[in-house]
């Protein structure tokens, strides 16, 4: 199997992950429950017999959805109120809603609303990380989270089986992050729009077969030889419920960019951590979910041992990036709120980076593109001077 032919099989989950978890249902015979990003472990779905699938943003335009939510919602919130309206949740068994961010709340009841005979779990999890009763209250939480999903398939979910799925998601996103290794060396030639399929499409399709094909692209990769690049290292910040559009991430680098790493939730976020696979599996789940806060910290969550401007001068420093390019989501209020930090702390250290904002409807990227071009130069001639000046 060609390089070329895998990466086509992953691109194909990943822009109709809808109808590929429907034609999965349909082969296998397994209920599909469908989460919100960010935080679900779907280990837990998986052990109960499910295929676990990301809800995602979709590319059409949002119609009968608008009179349901505020427009001044992100366009996540927004497109996946637009799905339910339409019915396109309607082969969906379960829904699991968390609470990381209040048009998030908004969005839960109306899906609850549009779809009554689809069960629609909420679960709040907490949001203070490093308290004293923080990791018993997350492991109360995914507690809640398998008893709902037994009372779906109606009987106990077998604890040899979750954690035989904790070992398999802890395949895949090893496997994932041994690729973001390689291009992250310089070792594969590995573009933005192909690392966001890659993520995107192991959110939505069965871990087995999805570990699969990343062991054959491993292999394939392994017997080419790396092509030079040439052009400007650049670290990809932000977009945490959503994927980036492609065409955002073909411009940068058409502009002359090379993307070598990111702390994207489709990307480094999703992957960064692994569960335990020993002792009580709830307890591995609640202790992974604190912990991924401090491998990639998020600004949905409050943690006093997590910095995340600090974090990403860090992880630029070991991606050896010469800029960083931020992603932000419209009217995303977590993301609001923190970027000023992060603003100041790379204006202080004489960091260039860039902040995009995007939303559900951008279709023309020309303003951006002279924008990024902008930026790509004035980090080309700094990185010059370094030089020069060392």
């Amino acid at each position: 199997m060609s390089i070329d032919a895998i990466y086509s099989a992953f691109e194909r989950a990943a822009e109709q992950p809808l109808e590929s978890a429907k034609a999965w249902k349909q082969t296998h015979g397994t209920r599909v429950v469908g989460s919100f990003p960010m935080h679900f472990p779907g280990e837990l779905a998986h052990a109960a017999g499910c295929l676990p699938v990301i809800l995602q943003e979709n590319h059409e335009p949002i119609t009968v959805g608008h009179g349901m939510i505020y427009p001044f919602y992100c366009g996540f919130t927004r497109s996946v109120v637009d799905q339910a309206c339409k019915g396109d949740y309607d082969f969906l068994d379960a829904i699991m809603f968390g609470d990381h961010c209040v048009q998030v709340l908004g969005a839960a009841d109306v899906v609850r609303a549009k779809l009554p005979n689809t069960r629609v779990h909420f679960y709040q999890l907490i949001s203070s990380m490093s308290d004293p009763w923080s990791l018993g209250r997350a492991r109360e939480t995914f507690l809640n989270l398998k008893e709902g999903l037994e009372e779906m398939i109606g009987h106990p979910i077998d604890e040899e089986a979750t954690h035989a799925s904790i070992r398999l998601f802890n395949k895949n996103r090893q496997l994932l992050r041994k690729l973001y290794d390689l291009r992250r060396a310089g070792d594969a030639r590995i573009t933005a729009k192909q690392m966001q399929i890659l993520v995107k499409s192991s959110m939505v399709m069965d871990k087995a077969a999805h570990n699969d094909l990343l062991g054959r692209l491993l292999a394939e990769i392994e017997k080419t030889k790396a092509i030079s690049q040439r052009g400007m290292r650049v670290y990809l910040s932000g977009h945490f419920c959503q994927s980036p559009k492609i065409g955002v991430l073909d411009m940068i680098e058409e502009c002359g960019g090379i993307v070598v790493d990111d702390d994207l939730y489709h990307g480094q976020r999703y992957i960064s951590t692994d569960v335990d696979e020993t002792g009580d599996p709830l307890d591995a789940l609640a202790k992974w979910y604190l912990e991924r806060n401090l491998k990639v910290p998020c600004p949905t969550r409050v943690d006093q041992n997590a910095d995340w401007e600090n974090y990403l001068l860090d992880a630029m420093e070991r991606s050896r990036a010469d800029g960083m390019i931020v992603l932000m989501a419209k009217f995303c209020e977590p993301h609001m709120y923190y970027y000023p930090e992060i603003k100041e702390a790379f204006e202080k250290r004489g960091v260039p980076h860039l902040l995009i904002e995007t939303e559900h409807e951008l279709n023309s990227f020309e303003g951006l593109r002279t924008r990024v071009e902008t930026f790509l130069e004035v980090v080309k001639r700094q990185s010059a001077a370094r030089r020069i000046a060392a």
